[in-house]
């Protein structure tokens, strides 16, 4: 397991065009399994998700994110997939439904790289959102 620098960037585009950006630079711990890589931090104040945990898992042709906590979630990502899941939180449990647009990941020998994510989110059939998911690893 290797201590890593993680530099998260998210950004939610509403469908009036309303755009909102989350930066969160944290430390996070890296290691490989079984021919994944995951990627491990805690979340802060800043994305709103205070007291959760939450694993980045790279595989070939897939990236799952997890999240543990006062909220609780997986989301999967696979390039022109649809993916179906509860979101749990305290204010109740909502459906969310992603759409990967697009995925990849380059992470060198010397553990640094990037990871990006493009997807559609809808939650409980009304609020939709476009989505970019970005992380460096320092």
């Amino acid at each position: 397991m290797k201590n890593v620098m993680l530099k998260i960037e998210g950004t939610q585009k509403s469908e009036d065009g309303e755009e909102n950006v989350i930066e969160l630079t944290t430390e996070g711990k890296l290691y490989e399994k079984e021919n994944a890589i995951y990627l491990v931090y805690e979340e802060t104040e800043i994305s709103g998700m205070d007291g959760c945990t939450t694993t980045v898992k790279l595989s070939k042709d897939k990236i799952s994110m997890k999240r543990y906590g006062t909220a609780s979630s997986e989301i999967i990502f696979e390039k022109g997939k649809r993916y179906v899941a509860d979101y749990k939180t305290p204010y109740g449990v909502f459906d969310m439904e992603v759409l990967t647009m697009n995925m990849e990941y380059n992470i060198n020998d010397a553990k640094r790289g990037n990871v990006l994510v493009e997807y559609h989110i809808s939650m409980q059939g009304m609020v939709e959102s476009s989505n970019t998911l970005k992380i460096r690893i320092m």
